[in-house]
């Protein structure tokens, strides 16, 4: 939910044409991939790393 009242926050700094936009695009664009970056570790890629290290550790005491 924050991440994505975040990303609805940077929408306007990325799609605005007025003084300064460059500076603002440059800035907010790392800043949502970072992110989406972030949520994608957060639920996808440390789960599957967890799970992994986890049967892998059943394994061996199997």
């Amino acid at each position: 939910m924050t991440v994505l009242a975040i990303m609805l926050g940077l929408v306007p700094a990325l799609w605005s044409r007025g003084a300064g936009a460059s500076v603002m695009k440059r800035i907010a664009a790392p800043m949502v991939g970072g992110m989406v970056t972030s949520t994608v570790l957060t639920l996808v890629v440390i789960p599957v790393i967890y799970f992994l290290w986890r049967s892998w550790e059943l394994r061996r005491t199997q």
